[in-house]
């Protein structure tokens, strides 16, 4: 149980202690420094201790953001302080300072905001969560304190805290169709206690039935999948509301909530591709071409935004522009549609589902997720071609991670006696020998095509990637690899190999977002040994092309669906075995637009 210091007795009429218990907070009372360093040091070192000033007047949701978020070590707000073990050092040496600057029988006015500035000196990252209009002070006589209980009581904190469940930027669907109720099933799970990754669970087995009933190739099963995809999707923004509602952020949480929601899609994909072959179509290079086009969407997004989060003078005219239009409000909702975020895209899969047919259904997502990521693809290579951003180190790492180079290429990097030019254009020049040879017809000419593009794979990261452009060269190798099994399934013009294809591009594809989100955890990267293990994305391009041409047309999607099988043993088994573990990062993510 967590502990909870009041520095002094608390005043007449004070709510304070009762507040600190709803928390979940043990209330001990001291009466000057020495006791509270004390009491400080008798708190077991893996609980959280928070150190609040008697005097404190506030709302307890004011209360609840400072001192129960799980993700910071160290927050505050005002008359208030806390620590998670990873902080704890840092607050007992802030009270020893003021401990000893005091002679030990200081009296405890402010201790709490004291401690926070020693912290700041020291230069520890002290949390200080938005309060917006709920109240944290600390009165100093009869006056004051009477007009912040007045101020309390002017604002509803259940009010102000159901709101804030809700992201403060989402998609134009979400914001009007779902959340304006959803919220309000968010606070009745969490107050039957029911936690985020329950409902997240709910959400993806709901989305699988969903995939099911598409997969029966009826029309009655289309109707029922597109209202459970919705309702996957309502549950999936339950989830994070309950999170920020309870303030229930967790390490497997994470993982599963950015893992889940692609599983969900791609999922769904498959039970349409399944259905519309009980109607005699064939739709799996449409399912596998969506699946394609909308990971590396996201690539896109992640490689960008590593890119730049941290550069310096990160401006441009482009930028300026964008913020201009979004102080026009009737833009801000456009824009955000435009890009066909989960919850537009949902909600148009959901109803094509119910009224047309799968194939029409992945011919309008995939005109509109092409439209979508023509826009913000366009948008993000004018602003870095216009910018004059200096690239960190880390962000170079980061994209050489998301480029996830394998043995092949790694050695080709070793060993280059000379770099031929851009990373980017050596990237794009291997990969348009690539795709050239996937379409000239001969059998082994992919393969030669893939060992020209592995060898440009190798050249492209042998130094770091800075460059303006440098932010492609991850998705551009995703859509390489991918499209590559795509083609040569497509070309085999065989029962099963398409099926098998997309189980591969599903396998992989987990594999690069597991990577981008332990990159976003400030974890590194995956292993270098799962990294070699599954031959990186130029040892798998070039595997593919040699089944292709080695096997026959029968032997290929055995091959196909044996590999997929081999790298999602591998991945699965080494992502659960990380993010179940004690030192996966503790973060939530907020993920795309809903």
């Amino acid at each position: 149980m967590p502990t909870a210091i009041l520095t002094g007795q608390p005043v007449p009429g004070s709510s304070i202690e009762g507040d600190l218990r709803s928390l979940g907070f043990d209330v001990r009372t001291a009466a000057d420094t020495t006791e509270a360093e004390t009491l400080l040091a008798a708190v077991p070192g893996d609980q959280r201790v928070a150190v609040v000033d008697a005097r404190f007047v506030g709302h307890p949701h004011a209360l609840r953001l400072g001192l129960t978020d799980p993700r910071f070590p160290l927050a505050a707000v005002p008359g208030a302080v806390t620590a998670q073990p990873a902080g704890r050092q840092a607050l007992t040496r802030a009270v020893a300072r003021e401990h000893s600057a005091g002679g030990g029988t200081t009296l405890l006015d402010n201790l709490a905001d004291r401690v926070v500035t020693a912290l700041d000196a020291d230069g520890c990252a002290v949390h200080r969560p938005e309060l917006g209009s709920l109240v944290a002070t600390v009165p100093t006589d009869p006056q004051t304190r009477n007009e912040a209980r007045q101020a309390v009581a002017a604002v509803d904190d259940e009010a102000v805290r159901l709101k804030s469940a809700v992201k403060s930027r989402d998609g134009f669907f979400t914001t009007h169709f779902i959340s304006p109720y959803s919220r309000y099933i968010a606070r009745w799970c969490a107050r039957r206690g029911l936690t985020p990754n329950q409902v997240t669970t709910a959400s993806l087995l709901t989305a699988i039935v969903a995939a099911g009933c598409a997969a029966t190739g009826t029309r009655v099963g289309f109707v029922a999948a597109g209202v459970l995809l919705l309702f996957s999707f309502v549950l999936d923004c339950v989830d994070g509301q309950i999170a920020r509602y309870a303030l229930k952020y967790s390490t497997l949480g994470a993982w599963l909530d950015a893992t889940f929601d692609r599983a969900k899609e791609y999922a769904y994909y498959a039970g349409l591709a399944l259905g519309a072959a009980r109607g005699g179509d064939d739709v799996w290079a449409l399912a596998l071409g969506a699946m394609i086009l909308q990971t590396c969407r996201h690539v896109v997004d992640f490689s960008f935004n590593e890119a730049n989060h941290d550069a310096t003078a990160n401006t441009s005219p482009t930028a300026a522009l964008s913020d201009k239009l979004d102080s026009v409000g009737w833009t801000v909702w456009v824009r955000r549609m435009i890009v066909l975020p989960i919850g537009e895209r949902w909600a148009m899969i959901a109803v094509l589902t119910a009224v047309t047919t799968p194939r029409i259904t992945f011919y309008v997502l995939l005109v509109g997720c092409a439209f979508a990521a023509t826009y913000t693809t366009a948008g993000r290579v004018l602003r870095s071609l216009t910018r004059k951003a200096t690239r960190t180190d880390r962000a170079a790492r980061a994209l050489a991670d998301l480029a996830d180079n394998g043995p092949i290429a790694s050695f080709v990097a070793r060993v280059s006696p000379a770099r031929l030019g851009a990373p980017f254009l050596i990237a794009l020049a291997g990969t348009a020998v690539l795709v050239a040879t996937l379409f000239s017809g001969a059998a082994w000419a992919p393969v030669a095509g893939a060992f020209v593009y592995a060898i440009a794979a190798g050249q492209a990261l042998s130094r770091p990637l800075k460059g303006a452009l440098d932010w492609l060269v991850p998705p551009l190798f995703r859509a390489a690899e991918y499209c590559t099994v795509l083609i040569l399934a497509a070309e085999a013009e065989v029962n099963g190999a398409l099926p098998a294809a997309f189980g591969l591009v599903a396998a992989v594809a987990y594999h690069h977002y597991d990577t981008v989100y332990r990159i976003r955890g400030n974890a590194g990267a995956s292993p270098a040994w799962l990294v070699r293990a599954i031959g990186g994305h130029e040892g798998r391009t070039l595997l593919v092309t040699v089944l292709a041409a080695a096997l026959t047309a029968s032997q290929f999607p055995v091959a196909l669906t044996v590999l997929a099988v081999a790298v999602a043993l591998l991945v699965l088994v080494e992502s659960i075995r990380f993010w179940v573990s004690a030192g996966a990062p503790a973060v939530h993510d907020e993920g795309e637009p809903a």
